[in-house]
């Protein structure tokens, strides 16, 4: 009987409890919201197989309701204590003081399967890295020992060819043809964004990038060496030279002009002449050029019209800078799912660098060009001309080869425009051309 009477007072304390709670709840709601004014506009009087009590019965409720929401003043504070009634009873007491255990137990086991899912997921992105790198350096010895080992494409291949006995030369052709790419710092002539050379348009060992119609969204050239830099070593005198096969407009063309070691440009419009059909003047859009932390013979910028123009902390034998004034938009390259991601190599050695716009007509796109620590000797030096620029940076270079500051070695010439212009901290120095060095040592 007492068994019975406990069983009897425990659910109706429950019940209170719920009722509480409950109403304590509605109330609330109710004294900011009236959800029936939402529904009777589209209640019709009588509904099929449900008669035609249900918009009465609306009706009523709406009724009562109106007052408790109309008289919120008065309805709002009873809800609240009619809810915190229902919370000081000594079961809802128990039931809240045992709920921060509850979540707090919950927390750490969700927390102990989170850590053994990314434990799991760190280790396989780990291996599968490894792996990766692994068949890389199997597949092709010249990427390890130029891309990983640090060295030169000259050491790397008499590494190949000193390492092999009766099968050198099959290795070495398969390795330097089959997996030369611009990513591994190969010489070639590129059409971006393929990173495999084509058919080459310019001389041996010459780093050539051919813009399209494709934007490129990023090309960047870091450490590399480039121009009469490197001879052989001991018993091997050859030395680097770059080809005398550029004419004036065109370093891609046969003439009697010196070519530049580094060369940026469009091309200018060429009239048809027998069977070689005319070329279309072209100009290369780049939303941000750095040229940072670089040695030239000498450095020239023209037929360029740039949004900003960053001019800082330079060392040259003669400077030039004309800072004429321009209307030009702050430019980007954009080419959504359609534009390719990255031609970016680190390390190598190269006659020239060519970056051109190569098809008549149409203009190259770029969203950032960087050459950064590029190093050069000879030539005529490193020329950039027909761009049309959003950001242009000239950063703490270096550009001087006959220790004279009669000789504006450094130019900006005033076909560079600007619309808005910082230069500061730019040096004279009399600076000679750096030595050759021996590729080989």
């Amino acid at each position: 009987m007492d068994m019975l009477k406990m069983k009897v007072s425990t659910i109706l304390t429950m019940a209170l409890i719920v009722s509480l709670f409950l109403v304590g709840i509605v109330g609330l709601v109710l004294s900011y919201l009236n959800p029936l004014e939402f529904i009777l506009p589209y209640v019709t009087t009588c509904v099929d197989y449900m008669g035609c009590w249900l918009e009465p019965s609306l009706m009523y409720a709406n009724g009562l309701i109106e007052p408790v929401n109309a008289n919120w003043i008065i309805s709002l504070p009873v809800s609240i204590a009619i809810l915190l009634t229902g919370a000081i009873q000594p079961e809802s007491r128990k039931a809240i003081r045992s709920l921060s255990p509850k979540l707090t137990s919950a927390f750490r086991k969700v927390k102990r399967w989170r850590d053994v899912v990314f434990e799991k997921v760190d280790y396989l992105n780990s291996e599968s890295t490894k792996w990766r790198r692994a068949f890389t350096m199997l597949r092709s010895p010249y990427i390890f020992l130029t891309k990983y080992m640090g060295l030169s494409p000259q050491m790397a291949i008499s590494f190949l060819a000193v390492g092999g006995v009766a099968t050198s030369a099959v290795t070495v052709d398969q390795t330097l043809m089959a997996d030369r790419c611009f990513s591994c710092g190969d010489y070639g002539e590129y059409n971006a964004p393929n990173d495999k050379p084509i058919d080459k348009e310019y001389a041996d060992n010459t780093l050539g990038i051919n813009l399209g119609a494709v934007p490129v969204r990023e090309i960047i050239l870091e450490n590399i060496s480039t121009g009469e830099i490197y001879k052989g070593g001991s018993g091997n005198s050859d030395a680097s030279v770059i080809p005398s096969v550029c004419d004036a407009v065109d370093p891609a063309k046969v003439g009697t002009a010196k070519c530049p070691a580094v060369i940026v440009s469009g091309k200018p419009a060429i009239a048809a002449s027998g069977e070689t059909p005319a070329f279309v003047a072209t100009r290369i859009t780049i939303g941000t050029l750095i040229v940072e932390s670089s040695r030239c013979k000498t450095m020239t910028f023209e037929s360029i019209d740039a949004h900003s123009v960053v001019v800082d902390s330079n060392f040259a034998d003669g400077l030039s800078i004309y800072q004429q004034a321009g209307t030009a938009p702050n430019r980007t390259a954009m080419g959504g799912f359609h534009m390719a991601n990255s031609l970016s190599t680190t390390g190598g050695t190269y006659d020239r660098i060519v970056i051109a716009a190569t098809t008549s007509g149409v203009n190259g796109r770029i969203g950032t060009l960087k050459l950064s620590n590029v190093y050069s000797k000879g030539g005529a030096g490193c020329v950039f001309k027909n761009l049309d620029i959003g950001t242009l940076k000239i950063v703490q270079n270096e550009v001087g080869h006959d220790s004279s500051l009669l000789t504006k070695e450094f130019q900006i010439k005033d076909s560079v425009l600007g619309y808005t212009w910082a230069v500061s901290n730019n040096v004279e120095l009399i600076l000679p051309e750096p030595a050759i060095e021996n590729a080989n040592p």
